[in-house]
């Protein structure tokens, strides 16, 4: 499990969201700033959103069973469109809410010091966060753009936490903005507009998670280049004459269901036809691992001679 694509940055990205949900915390009670308070419950839902993520992921990676025969690998992309919903509906709904309300009737925040003392701690826990999260999704890219593994990666581990730690990363610049404008300009009802600001980030990243979530839950193709792999493959095999149409669907970010169609050779025994199944079979498997089950339907122009 430890060592599965992504489970380090959601491992990295808890710890880090306890520590900076307390320090947000501590410092909103002591300055009553809108924004920090917004950050804090930012914290709170990153935090949660994370184990959400690897509960998931531990559920997502039980064998398969006679009520689930492919395995329960979409459990990962269910609690991964939890996670957006819940950053939607609490984190963007209660950070708008509060700036609503610090902007109908502001209160001056005191204690600024403060403010900025503990942006900075997380700030910099985030940025490790992110940094374990980018290194992640850029080993796992191959010859991709970050923005083409984001739209094809069939992990949602990869992305959910980079995205996460980008708009924490955002909305820390954001409060320490409101808050630096609302002292100066003496001004407090921008403090609530930097809330609402982070609300409507948080609300942004939940619509892109959403989006990216439904296709893996609905049920994804495999990659167009292990389709046409699998094709290669089974050309080579002496006992196929024609390949016909290859399809695959993700069951979880590590388990693929392949439906291959093929034209054996019409001089094949019945037995000479079975081993060439099996030796097919067995070749896609080594070259791709991730393609747990495999379905080959084959047939002879004619029947071959017994």
């Amino acid at each position: 499990m430890a060592t599965r694509s992504g489970s380090i940055s959601v491992i990295a990205a808890i710890a880090a969201n306890v520590a900076i949900a307390a320090a947000k915390f501590t410092a909103a009670a002591i300055t009553g700033s809108s924004a920090m308070l917004s950050e804090a419950i930012h914290s709170v839902v990153d935090t949660g959103d994370g184990l959400l993520l690897w509960a998931g992921l531990r559920r997502s990676a039980r064998p398969a069973d006679a009520e689930h025969p492919f395995g329960h690998g979409k459990e990962l992309y269910f609690w991964t469109t939890v996670v957006a919903i819940l950053i939607f509906a609490v984190g963007g709904g209660m950070s708008a809410y509060e700036g609503i309300l610090h902007v109908l009737h502001p209160v001056p925040a005191g204690h600024e010091a403060w403010s900025f003392g503990v942006l900075g701690v997380p700030a910099l826990f985030e940025a490790v966060s992110w940094t374990v999260a980018f290194r992640e999704l850029r080993r796992a890219k191959g010859g991709r753009t970050i923005w083409q593994e984001v739209r094809t990666t069939k992990d949602p581990l990869i992305f959910v936490v980079l995205f996460e730690d980008s708009a924490a990363l955002f909305g820390i610049l954001i409060a320490a903005a409101g808050i630096f404008l609302a002292h100066v300009t003496g001004a407090p009802w921008l403090d609530g507009a930097a809330s609402i600001l982070i609300g409507g980030m948080l609300m942004a990243v939940a619509v892109l998670l959403a989006r990216e979530s439904r296709g893996l839950l609905v049920g994804e193709s495999a990659d167009p280049r292990t389709l046409e792999d699998v094709r290669a493959v089974a050309s080579a095999d002496p006992a196929v004459e024609k390949v016909g149409r290859a399809r695959g669907v993700h069951f979880g970010p590590d388990t693929v269901l392949l439906d291959l169609e093929v034209q054996f050779r019409r001089d094949l025994r019945s037995e000479e036809l079975a081993t060439a199944r099996g030796r097919l079979e067995t070749s896609i498997r080594r070259s791709h691992p991730d393609l747990r089950y495999v379905f080959i339907q084959g047939r002879t122009l004619e029947a071959g001679p017994t």
